[in-house]
């Protein structure tokens, strides 16, 4: 599916234009355009990311292909980044989105196979016009990879949940439940994520230390908040880990002197 939205001095001006409206706005330098692909087809594909932006082959096969990892790369007249957002599943399940966008001085494209929540929610608001202003596509894409970066939070608070409720059990000496292969699967999780949230946080370091040309000065401090944000998220999963460690100890141990009690 094709979604796009033209904005005019920071206001929306158009939204789902046809084809050929959409090549007229995309010649139109005044315009800012922003053009988002869920799950598109082959041909959608190849109009949006061949035809009508021409983007580099290679840009093109990264970004129709699979990846977890967070990455930056400039191909002069735009950035390509692939970076990741969260959100919380059914009993207790984390799912990572992958996010691919293209950002010129005057367009930003967002191609993803999943439904993102955090991209729905900037799409409603961008139509209600409650978004903040998109005066530039630098501000725009700061706008994506700060909701990218909030959607950790409600999965760090589920981790958060799920590390006290076994920290409690396991200071309690409770056995109606072996809390090990908890700990262990909670941990796994953990390691996971900050695997995926680093090279996010590298990557927005990037954009933040003005290495390109098409995030301007006056954006540089807004992207310096977004790797703040990420990097705060990543201490919260530290903490967590490092307090599983010490419930999994406390527990083991707990479990062998009962053990050896019980051999006594």
């Amino acid at each position: 599916m094709i979604e796009s939205f033209v904005f005019s001095e920071g206001k929306l001006v158009s939204h789902n234009l046809e084809w050929e409206a959409l090549r007229l706005a995309r010649a139109d330098k005044g315009l800012i355009l922003w053009i988002d692909l869920t799950a598109p087809t082959e041909e959608e594909t190849k109009q949006v990311l061949e035809q009508l932006f021409e983007f580099h082959p290679l840009a093109i096969e990264d970004c129709v292909t699979r990846s977890e990892l967070s990455k930056v790369e400039d191909y002069e007249d735009y950035l390509f980044l692939i970076v990741q957002s969260a959100s919380a599943g059914t009993e207790k399940s984390v799912q990572i989105h992958e996010l691919n966008m293209f950002l010129g001085k005057e367009f930003l494209v967002t191609f993803h196979q999943d439904a993102i929540p955090a991209l729905t929610l900037l799409k409603e608001r961008v139509v209600k016009g409650v978004a903040a202003q998109a005066r530039s596509a630098d501000r725009l894409a700061h706008q994506v990879l700060d909701l990218a970066a909030d959607s950790y939070l409600p999965v760090v608070d589920l981790m958060t949940q799920e590390m006290e409720d076994v920290e409690e059990k396991s200071l309690a000496g409770e056995r109606k439940e072996d809390l090990s292969k908890r700990i262990l699967k909670a941990r796994r999780r953990l390691s996971g994520l900050r695997q995926i949230l680093r090279p996010q946080r590298e990557t927005v370091a990037r954009l933040a230390r003005g290495e390109s040309k098409l995030i301007r000065t006056q954006m540089l401090p807004y992207f310096r908040d977004v790797q703040d944000a990420l990097t705060r998220i990543d201490e919260r999963l530290q903490g967590c880990n490092d307090r599983m460690m010490v419930a999994f100890d406390v527990y083991t141990n707990r479990s062998a002197h009962e053990a050896n009690e019980g051999i006594g």
